[in-house]
């Protein structure tokens, strides 16, 4: 959904509520300025693109990482970076 940002300052509440179903991008002169969205598609996307300290992150988490692992079905990847050195 577009609105411009009059539209948007006069029904704040209103698409406050339609954020929670798909973002909101209120125009300012004619062009996108700001994109209004859920927290928790906030929060999904935040989480998704910023690194964490292992430090910050819960024993669960930290126990999935250390038990992943690469299907066999790659496993012809390895001769790529066999003699990689950085």
């Amino acid at each position: 959904m577009k609105i411009s940002s009059t539209e948007f300052q006069q029904n704040v509440g209103r698409y406050q509520d339609m954020a929670q179903r798909e973002p909101v991008s209120i125009t300012r002169n004619g062009r996108a300025h700001t994109v209004l969205i859920s927290a928790a598609l906030f929060e999904t996307a935040l989480k998704g693109r910023v690194a964490r300290k292992i430090e910050d992150l819960d024993k669960a988490t930290i126990m999935t990482i250390a038990d992943s692992g690469v299907s066999s079905e790659f496993a012809s990847l390895d001769e790529f970076i066999e003699d990689w050195k950085p």
